[in-house]
């Protein structure tokens, strides 16, 4: 399918019908408080690799709940003073695969850190370690669904929580400067970026690719892609519910993280995205509140986006920050 979703003109216009809980920052603070009660207890063991011009170390911390979550932090072999740090959210499905997939901002002299994703890693690349040890209401097959009874009870409370306490857990290592964190990822990674750049006051710039999570009332009824076609199959069977869904997704939608934003940001889209279509990815980037804030338009790309053009030009933007 070419471009299907508005004209550009349209969607440098565009703004979001999602609607802010009144208790949203009331609702995240008690979330994060709870997971702040628990040790972060963050553990990096190196790893030996075969890499000469990197150290790995696999890390291990407590996320939401204090569960443990896994992840990787490379940094260059000669590192020995701090160095600025970018943290990496992978993409729906993914895992955090293994160290070699992961070299292009180590290579770059900066610290990199990538969360591996709960209950997921096992849909593409090297695969995912970290269990989901919560369970939830039924649900339609994958995550989108998953405990969207209440917001108490959603898989992205979990994930949204374990990548602050990624960032915070990153930021123990000696070898990492926390006054110069970046957060970055595509897709849901971008989703997850954008969430963190709402929640962490203090991070030095966020870059979200063709960003998932934004604008679940428009998304839900605009693309019959996946995953956003999990919540239509959901509701399909049950029927009255999009009220009380759209609610507790109301809690996660990446256009009222965008809203607290205080880091720049470069933003991607791609005009041909089915999976996350354009109108979304705009819905976000115009809440954006802090003023320094651009956005890369990939005009006859679909859910790829930039791919290694726009990794070149996230090289590129960021020397100005990190």
């Amino acid at each position: 399918m070419a471009q299907f979703d508005l004209s550009l003109e349209e969607l440098q216009e565009y703004r979001s019908a999602s609607t802010e809980p009144e208790d949203f920052d009331a609702f995240w603070s008690k979330t994060l408080q709870e997971a702040r009660e628990h040790d972060l207890d963050a553990h990096f063991d190196p790893v030996d690799t075969g890499l000469t011009m990197v150290r790995v170390f696999d890390v291990t911390f407590a996320g939401f709940g204090g569960h443990p979550v896994k992840g990787w932090l490379t940094l260059p072999a000669a590192a020995e003073e701090p160095l600025p740090l970018v943290v990496e959210f992978v993409g729906y499905g993914g895992g955090r695969g293994l160290p070699h997939e992961h070299l292009l901002w180590a290579s770059t002299g900066r610290a990199h850190f990538i969360m591996d994703t709960r209950g997921q890693g096992s849909a593409w690349g090297g695969g995912g370690a970290t269990a989901d040890p919560v369970g939830g209401a039924p649900a339609y097959p994958g995550f989108m669904t998953r405990g969207i009874d209440a917001p108490e009870n959603y898989y992205y409370r979990r994930v949204i929580t374990d990548a602050v306490r990624a960032v915070e857990a990153a930021r123990s290592h000696p070898l990492t400067d926390a006054a110069r964190t970046v957060a970055l990822g595509a897709s849901q990674g971008g989703g997850l970026a954008i969430a963190v750049g709402g929640l962490v006051p203090d991070l030095v710039a966020v870059a979200p690719d063709v960003p998932f999570l934004c604008d679940f009332p428009r998304a839900a009824v605009l693309t019959d892609r996946h995953p956003y076609r999990e919540i239509g199959l959901y509701l399909k069977t049950h029927r009255g519910r999009t009220e009380d869904a759209l609610r507790t997704l109301a809690y996660f939608d990446g256009v009222h993280f965008a809203a607290r934003a205080t880091a720049p940001t470069l933003f991607s889209v791609a005009l041909e995205d089915q999976t996350c279509p354009p109108s979304t990815v705009y819905a976000a980037f115009h809440a954006w509140a802090h003023e320094d804030k651009a956005i890369e338009v990939y005009d006859f790309n679909d859910h790829e986006g930039g791919g290694p053009f726009h990794q070149a030009a996230k090289v590129r933007w960021l020397r100005s920050y990190a």
